[in-house]
């Protein structure tokens, strides 16, 4: 018998009330519908007209939230294939045109370059280090905009790398939500 796979909900936007289907992957970790709400409430002001990247994108909760909440653009970075092909899907079914869905390892393409980030979702698998590489390789390249924000979903007492400042925090059970911003120098 085949176990039917967990859904996530869109909550907002013109995608609103939506589900789409999760699949069944080691690491694979959707964001909560609460954690979503928090920080879409967060960057409400910023994200109409942004220019995302959804890094480690899995279930691709973060970045079709965004484009239902009219985000301009949204590039999704996931290295497993199956994931990717239900991103595919997911587009497909909601007839959504604004997203570039990537099959890369996410160090791999930060370190591409590519520029001009309002907001960058940064949700990897937790406890390897990610997170302070991504901030390393995003602050050195310069890949955010003038007032970009970067959203980081870590285990708790992630302690955020040098040259950050935290704009916004929240824990939820194990889970720290942060939204961080280059310390002006």
């Amino acid at each position: 018998m085949r176990v039917k796979p967990s859904r996530i909900r869109i909550i907002a936007g013109k995608w609103r009330g939506r589900k789409l289907e999760v699949i069944d992957a080691p690491g694979l970790r959707p964001t909560q519908d609460r954690v979503r709400e928090t920080l879409f409430n967060w960057i409400q002001q910023e994200i109409v007209g942004a220019r995302c990247l959804d890094l480690f994108a899995g279930t691709g909760a973060l970045g079709f939230e965004a484009l239902s909440r009219d985000a301009s653009e949204v590039i999704m970075v996931e290295s497993d294939a199956k994931a990717v092909e239900y991103l595919k899907q997911h587009a497909e079914l909601l007839k959504s045109e604004n997203q570039m869905i990537q099959l890369a390892d996410a160090m791999s393409w930060l370190k591409q370059g590519v520029k001009g980030f309002d907001i960058i979702f940064l949700d990897p698998p937790f406890k390897q280090g990610y997170i302070e590489k991504c901030c390393a390789i995003i602050k050195q390249e310069s890949l955010l905009n003038t007032n970009g924000l970067v959203y980081i979903e870590s285990e708790k007492n992630l302690e955020i790398p040098d040259g950050w400042h935290i704009k916004k925090q929240k824990n939820a059970g194990q889970v720290q939500s942060l939204l961080i911003e280059l310390s002006q120098e």
